[in-house]
């Protein structure tokens, strides 16, 4: 059994000087065209209470294009200036149902380069990738081969901070359903990265810690230099550079973990943890972006929709550390420097291990009970987990510790 799903494949590649120049006005257009039309959508609202979807905009580039002040965006290909009006309807559209803070326009330092090519602006033919307005083909680093016959569908190219050129190839992908029978309750932590209900802790390779020297350096040289100088510029890439390295690590440490994670198992419970609120402990915080939770959450739950696998989270007050696994006894209090603690009944537990077992028995509840994948936010506002509740009396004579 098998399924098909779209996938994206980013790969590295070398363009030439006219090639990077043209990407370059490419991306300064795709911003321009984004940005004004954010600031007419604006205007009409603010001054007549007027909407303007996605084709009153496209009728508004056309007529920019015929302007004497704006005639440079003939110079480009016009499918990256239409996919910009498309990406800001999106972003209207998350505004709107509450998903988003509402649009910002796109910083020429700060902003993401990057231009969105569909099937009508560029030519994939044996291998070779040639997108509009260019004569030669990107000359791309093929670290792995796609799907066999897959063709791309679009092609995204883009330039991080450290400089690199990146293209995104989305194709069409077809993934065995391998069965799996396993269950796993999964404890995120600082000290082990994740603590499996198996009694496995993996290790926290602390990505950042390890190349804090070298990024604390580079960023003294960057801040002694002149602003807007050349070497200044050069400054600025080292930092990214050492960014950059980090951040790749990191996601190839979380791409390999969850991959095995769900390859194994059926069924993997995971906490409901709020890492936006978590940061603002400062004594914490850079510990808590370095594990980089909320990317591991991600990457799982779209592996899982892929393999056919069940992601649940349990609700973020659930009692998982201070409730014994072996007897269900609540503790009083579990400070976090408790790392083992001895339950009334007798049983040592690892606070970690004992966690990662009470996330899965409240997982596997929370499937029996129907209240699927994502906590209800009413659970979260009374402080009650999203778990089929003992009436009252069950417990009734049972001390708490």
């Amino acid at each position: 059994m098998s399924r098909a799903v779209k996938r994206a494949f980013k790969y590295r590649f070398y363009p030439s000087p006219e090639q990077a120049a043209e990407l370059a006005r490419t991306f300064g257009c795709v911003r321009l065209v984004y940005n004004l039309a954010l600031a007419a959508r604006t205007e009409a609202w603010t001054l007549r209470q007027e909407r303007v979807n996605y084709n009153a905009t496209s009728a508004m580039l056309t007529a920019w294009k015929k302007t004497e002040e704006l005639a440079f965006l003939n110079e480009v290909s016009s499918v990256p200036l239409q996919q910009a009006l498309r990406h800001l309807q999106v972003a209207y559209m998350n505004f709107f149902a509450k998903r988003a803070k509402y649009p910002t326009f796109k910083s020429k330092k700060k902003s993401r380069k990057s231009a969105e090519y569909t099937t009508s602006a560029f030519r994939y033919r044996d291998g070779r990738l040639t997108l509009a307005k260019m004569d030669q083909p990107l000359d791309i680093v093929w670290s792995r081969p796609l799907p066999d016959g897959a063709t791309p569908s679009t092609v995204t190219v883009s330039q991080d901070a450290a400089g690199r050129w990146l293209v995104s190839l989305l194709c069409d992908d077809v993934i065995e359903q391998v069965p799996a029978s396993g269950s796993v309750g999964i404890d995120a932590g600082l000290d082990s990265l994740l603590t499996l209900s198996t009694g496995e802790k993996v290790a926290n390779p602390k990505h950042e810690r390890r190349d804090r020297a070298r990024l604390a350096r580079a960023q003294r040289n960057l801040s002694k230099k002149e602003k807007g100088s050349a070497n200044r510029a050069k400054a600025r890439l080292k930092v990214a550079r050492v960014h950059a390295r980090i951040t790749d690590r990191r996601r190839d440490h979380l791409h390999k973990l969850t991959t095995r994670l769900v390859r194994e198992n059926q069924t993997i419970v995971i906490e409901d943890l709020t890492v936006r609120n978590m940061v603002k402990n400062h004594t914490l915080a850079r510990a808590i972006s370095d594990a980089a939770w909320r990317q591991f959450r991600t990457m799982l739950e779209y592996k899982a929709d892929w393999y056919g696998r069940e992601v649940i989270a349990v609700d973020r007050w659930y009692p998982s550390s201070k409730l014994c696994s072996a007897c269900g006894a609540l503790a009083d209090k579990m400070p976090l420097n408790v790392r083992t603690w001895t339950c009334r009944c007798g049983t040592v537990h690892d606070r970690d291990v004992n966690a990662a077992r009470n996330i899965l028995a409240a997982g596997l509840a929370v499937s029996a009970c129907g209240a699927g994948v994502r906590p209800q936010r009413e659970s979260s506002r009374t402080g009650r987990p999203a778990v089929k509740q003992e009436p009252p009396g069950v417990t009734q004579g049972i001390p708490v510790l």
